[in-house]
């Protein structure tokens, strides 16, 4: 055990804890009966943005020891919770297999991407990740290992519940075949919101995967304008993958090297390195889902107060809500380095999954910027009287009263969270912070 000062990836409200690297499920047993009074948190590779695999005061368990690959069979994979989708990809892809879902990253684990539920830009089609699997095994504060499927509503409150209801151990995994490591990508502008968002509507059905991204400081005609990307797996192609590392950040920068002046500047160069007009051709799965895992330690770009993401859904008939959202962030020139759009299809059964039906606009901000607080309350108002939420594997600052209003199944989750924990071992500061197991 040792004293750590943990961060989520914002790297925004660090706090101390004793840090265990428990390298099985009957260790993680021990750990959770001999908690103290803060209680004990799970945590893989660190890439929620808030505080969600924090514990101030309490115990962390790190998973990193857990990353056993158990099988593997034709369209299904059984692994312990803390092997992470880099490895995961890096064995799959050359035997002509994917993960179902994968985020903007690949250093995530499979537990926390089953603790966050994550989504990625398949949704529109597949859903979130943990409709393809098929069972989790979930060691639990009364002393168990218990072996959840769909049928169980544990498995469900445990989809999305920011491991607050055990410490998942291992999973079986559904998977997507795949003839290339190769993606077919169809790229063009669009020259306002309005566009972008009639464009994606109407073509996102026609491929697997659909993402936006979009210029948040742009005002008057151009508000809104952005780069449209469709993506499938190619036919065509070998199914090498060993993806590239080109740099990595060694140091934090200086405060505001990330400000609105060098946003713009970036902007203008990725809105104008898209093609005028719809182009399709090859690109690597790193380039079109990771491009960010090229440059590790990426968040240090962002200066000693670091950043904050926040990531809204909406109904999709609340197209009015969005264009409200960028024209409050470009009338106060919020600059957003990275503003992603993408449209969610159908929910998934966890009681705190964060996607919904609707759209979903991420931002990633500067946390020392003027105003922004107030930018992000405002943001709130918006989102909350349209029905939509936050998602809390991002979240660093909402408050408990908005995630009554987003989460409505948050207090039959807690019915189901308080079986599984009655003693409330099971902690966080993204818990406390909004009282979720109250």
């Amino acid at each position: 055990m040792s004293r750590e000062l943990l961060s989520g990836w914002g790297r925004t409200a660090p706090t101390a804890a004793d840090v265990e690297r428990p390298g099985t499920p009957e260790e993680i047993l021990g750990l959770l009966a001999a908690a103290n009074g803060r209680g004990v948190a799970s945590r893989g590779l660190g890439r929620a943005y808030g505080d969600a695999a924090q514990n101030a005061g309490g115990r962390v368990l790190l998973t990193e020891r857990l990353d056993a690959l158990v099988s593997f069979e034709a369209g299904h994979v059984t692994a312990e919770a803390g092997l992470s989708l880099d490895r995961l990809m890096r064995f799959l892809v050359p035997n002509g297999w994917f993960v179902p879902v994968t985020p903007g990253t690949r250093f995530v684990t499979l537990g926390g991407a089953f603790a966050a539920d994550i989504h990625g830009k398949n949704h529109h089609r597949d859903g979130a990740f943990s409709r393809h699997v098929e069972w989790i095994e979930l060691a639990t504060p009364d002393g168990r290992l218990r072996r959840l499927t769909p049928r169980d509503p544990l498995f469900h409150a445990s989809a999305g519940g920011m491991g607050l209801t055990g410490v998942i151990t291992k999973l079986e995994l559904t998977l997507i075949a795949i003839e290339s490591a190769a993606m077919t990508v169809t790229t063009e502008r669009a020259a306002d919101l309005d566009t972008l968002l009639a464009r994606l509507a109407a073509n996102d059905d026609a491929h697997r995967y659909s993402v936006a991204w979009i210029d948040c400081l742009k005002r008057g005609g151009q508000m809104g304008r952005g780069v449209l990307m469709w993506g499938d797996h190619a036919t065509e192609g070998d199914r090498a993958f060993d993806p590239p590392t080109r740099l990595k950040v060694r140091f934090t920068a200086p405060p505001g090297v990330l400000n609105g002046l060098t946003t713009r500047a970036f902007n203008e160069l990725y809105y104008r390195r898209a093609p005028r007009h719809p182009h399709t051709g090859p690109e690597s799965i790193t380039q079109f889902f990771h491009p960010l895992d090229a440059v590790l330690d990426w968040n240090r770009i962002y200066g000693p107060q670091g950043f904050v993401q926040y990531q809204s859904v909406v109904p999709l008939d609340r197209e009015d809500v969005v264009r409200a959202m960028v024209e409050r962030l470009s009338a106060t020139g919020t600059s957003s380095f990275l503003a992603v759009l993408k449209r969610f299809g159908a929910s998934c059964g966890g009681h705190l999954s964060f996607p919904a039906p609707g759209w979903t606009l991420a931002l990633d901000i500067p946390a020392g910027i003027h105003g922004l607080h107030e930018t992000l309350d405002e943001l709130d108002r918006l989102v909350v009287e349209a029905g939509g939420r936050v998602y809390l594997a991002k979240d660093a600052r909402t408050t408990p009263e908005l995630i009554e209003r987003m989460y409505p199944r948050l207090p039959e989750w807690r019915a189901i969270q308080r079986e599984a924990d009655p003693n409330r071992v099971m902690r966080s500061d993204l818990d406390r912070r909004l009282g979720l197991t109250r």
